[in-house]
């Protein structure tokens, strides 16, 4: 039996995307270096970059999600030290191959590097470094670039939206 790979398709303010069926918190991390260089993973079911996150598991804590995620697609070992923002837009749906279509529901991290080494797990193709002078250049969805933005922009206090 050959199993297929689950995709999805992300509709970001689409009047015609379809009604969700579930939602999962999530997280994404920013992880910076010495060079204060970003670090970001090619997606393999969108081809866009994106921060290292995922989906929350039952028995863990939003913050566990958060380090375990960016382990488990970096290599890298952080330790959360705040949060950036709570990204919740109803009109920003994940729709899967295998029926599902996802809610947005993803808090954003700021980390602090603590070793590791930078490794590409199954779900990407590729990861790097990146200097912030070419985030703007960089093929990313619109939700990405907005938890880097406000990132960038150093907030006084976390995005609730």
């Amino acid at each position: 039996m050959t199993e297929t790979a689950v995709t999805r398709i992300d509709h970001y303010n689409d009047p015609d995307a379809p009604p969700a069926n579930s939602v999962v918190p999530s997280t994404t991390a920013v992880v910076t270096d010495t060079e204060d260089r970003i670090v970001l993973i090619r997606r393999r079911d969108n081809d866009l970059w994106a921060l290292p996150g995922g989906g929350m598991d039952l028995g863990e804590s939003i913050v566990d999600t958060a380090v375990r995620e960016v382990k488990e697609e970096t290599g890298l070992d952080v330790e959360v030290t705040g949060l950036i923002g709570v990204y919740t837009n109803p009109h920003h749906v994940m729709a899967y191959t295998d029926g599902e279509v996802r809610q947005q529901f993803s808090l954003c991290f700021t980390t602090r590097l603590l070793g590791g080494t930078l490794l590409i797990d199954s779900e990407s193709t590729d990861i790097a470094w990146t200097p912030q002078e070419q985030l703007d250049a960089i093929s990313m969805h619109p939700s990405m670039r907005l938890r880097i933005n406000h990132y960038r922009e150093h907030r006084p206090t976390p995005y609730l939206g």
